[in-house]
């Protein structure tokens, strides 16, 4: 992948905000460094991060992908309170189990989790 400033900045971006940011609000961040940069040239460069290995890209059904700089396996929750998403405790073992089961050739596998994140679960129980 050739060096690109607002490639750089994008993924220093989805590293600044370690919340697993959208698309969005990776722009909003990085256009108050470079004005000129477009909603359009984001979303190229986390496509040619994620095909880089260098993003991750979190799919969320019905809901804008989320960008993670953590590359290593791991799942997610999606809030359905706040609309966040955090790292989830899955077992990997237990995962990797499932997938080697299945008949075929299982190419990738993502858990995505539902519920609530524990800010918005300790608030509710109060």
């Amino acid at each position: 992948m050739r060096y690109s400033k607002q490639r750089e900045l994008v993924l220093q971006k989805v590293e600044q905000l370690c919340d697993h940011p959208t698309a969005e609000e990776i722009f909003d961040l990085a256009a108050r460094e470079c004005p000129g940069l477009s909603l359009g040239t984001v979303y190229r460069n986390l496509n040619s991060l994620v095909d880089a290995g260098r993003v991750r890209r979190v799919s969320i059904p019905g809901k804008a992908d989320r960008f993670d700089h953590t590359l290593g396996w791991h799942s997610h929750l999606y809030c359905n309170c706040c609309g966040g998403v955090v790292d989830a405790d899955v077992d990997e073992k237990q995962v990797m189990k499932l997938v080697r089961s299945q008949k075929g050739v299982v190419q990738d596998c993502a858990v995505v989790l539902f519920g609530l994140c524990e800010t918005c679960a300790a608030k509710q129980a109060q």
